[in-house]
């Protein structure tokens, strides 16, 4: 469905090239493609080998690197960053990647997800005189690196890592290499790739496909990669644990064209359609997918109840970024704004309609009732994710329970209150079953829908001692 309409946003997404002259041309491309993973800002910080600089705003890629900041920006590497703002909130201060300089040099950080134990670190760090530029969780990590001692980079970054619960795909690069971290349960995706000699690191492949990178691997979990001169290095920061890729990747964030985790995204919606169609028979004359992410589900539910596919929903990709208003009364109108029902394909008949969440209820309220405004006869409401009844702590922005409307309805609440003639939500097993990893036990977060996290859960006002923080190991 629509992120900025429904509430339910991915943070941001990276992307880093080392050993290429274009390095910043490559990263504009890169931090376009993934543009849908955020909307709020982006930047991006390079090195010539003896100096970072970097240049960001708030606004989407093409409005902030125009042709002429573009002039200005050279080197041999590049770390990017797009932003939706959940930890920390907006503003200029806290648009990614964050570079700190000091009399030991430069480090640049770029982050994807969300640390649940940054409050505790934050207030530990400031109590031993920390002063932190920024209200995003990001710069925890930057001040843990400076207090790590007189180690080597590597062993500070490495240590620092091993303090921080919660999802992550951290890159970290200096004036002379760059790092890549991904967090012990992987959480969030994170490849790595070549452009001629060039390394290339990115949230999604499409980003590697887009700048005519080759796939090398996916980063693994507790996996620190060091990229500089003298080639590519892998280390372990963290035991190896089975991942737990977050699910929405698979239903909603990521592009159809990306692979994530070795499963394209297409391929996965299909049969998640395929498994709602198991899961619900419903009579009707067509079937239509909400765009995006419900375009691909639809096309496997067509398939698989042999009800055709048509295009029912029509999203308009011409409505500027001021349509996209957190008011209630301002959604409902954007809906509108963003899509429109085709009453040649829906008038008289009876339609199941496909999507991809739930979230507050109220963009498929307005859908529904789109389509019967546009002569549908029927609309079945059918969801290719189990109802999402518990928050996200890592990353995306549905923190609290209350913005959750499936955890105080039931599905027949939920269908009253939209409209809908029949509502179905795709149960777990089928979800998994339909994602297709190949550990289904532990192998991808649900918690979002069981409400069993895979890390611990830190309440905000949960003191940590120094003894657990240790800010000072070496």
């Amino acid at each position: 469905m629509l992120a900025e309409l429904k509430g339910l946003n991915e943070e941001c997404g990276v992307f880093g090239i080392w050993g290429h002259q274009d390095a910043a041309n490559i990263t504009y491309y890169g931090l376009h493609s993934l543009q849908h993973r955020g909307q709020e800002g982006c930047g991006m910080v390079l090195t010539d080998g003896k100096n970072l600089t970097g240049a960001k705003g708030e606004g989407l890629v093409t409005e902030i690197f125009t042709p002429e900041k573009m002039q200005g920006l050279s080197g041999h590497a590049a770390i990017g960053h797009v932003r939706y703002a959940t930890a920390g909130g907006g503003g200029y201060e806290n648009v990614q990647p964050f570079l700190f300089n000091s009399q030991s040099g430069g480090l640049a950080l770029a982050h994807n997800g969300n640390l649940v134990n940054a409050a505790q670190l934050k207030d530990q760090l400031e109590a031993q005189g920390s002063i932190f530029q920024t209200t995003s969780d990001t710069e925890v990590l930057a001040h843990l690196i400076k207090r790590g001692g007189f180690a080597d980079l590597k062993t500070r970054v490495k240590n620092a890592l091993g303090m921080l619960k919660g999802a992550y795909a951290f890159l970290i690069m200096t004036e002379t290499e760059m790092m890549v971290a991904l967090d012990p349960h992987g959480l969030r995706p994170l490849s790595l790739g070549k452009i001629g000699d060039g390394v290339v690191v990115a949230s999604e492949t499409c980003a590697l496909d887009i700048v005519g990178a080759q796939f090398i691997r996916d980063i693994e979990p507790g996996e620190l990669v060091i990229i500089n001169e003298e080639g590519i290095h892998s280390e372990r920061f963290a035991h190896a644990t089975q991942r737990s890729m977050c699910s929405m990747e698979y239903v909603y964030f990521s592009r159809p064209d990306s692979n994530v985790d070795g499963i394209n995204v297409h391929t996965a919606r299909k049969n998640l359609g395929k498994q709602l169609a198991l899961e619900s028979v419903i009579h009707a004359d067509v079937v239509t997918g909400v765009p995006d992410s419900g375009v691909s589900v639809a096309i496997g539910y067509a398939e698989a109840s042999g009800i055709p596919y048509e295009m029912g929903l029509i999203k308009n990709r011409y409505v500027g970024r001021t349509f996209i208003q957190p008011s209630q009364s301002l959604r409902e109108q954007g809906v509108k704004m963003k899509l429109s029902p085709v009453r040649g394909v829906v008038e008289g008949k009876r339609v199941v309609m496909v999507d991809d969440s739930i979230v507050r209820g109220t963009t498929s309220k307005r859908i529904v009732a789109m389509l019967k405004e546009a002569g549908a006869k029927e609309v079945h409401v059918c969801i290719s994710s189990p109802p999402i009844k518990n928050p996200c702590f890592y990353g995306i922005d549905t923190s609290t329970q209350d913005e959750l409307i499936a955890s105080k309805m039931s599905v027949e609440e939920l269908r009253e209150l939209i409209g809908a003639d029949s509502l179905t939500f795709l149960s777990v097993e089928g979800m998994v079953k339909g994602i297709g990893r190949p550990y289904a036990d532990g192998g991808q977060c649900l918690a979002c829908f069981t409400g069993q996290y895979p890390t611990e859960i830190y309440p905000a006002s949960e003191p940590v001692s120094v003894e657990e923080v240790n800010l000072g190991a070496n």
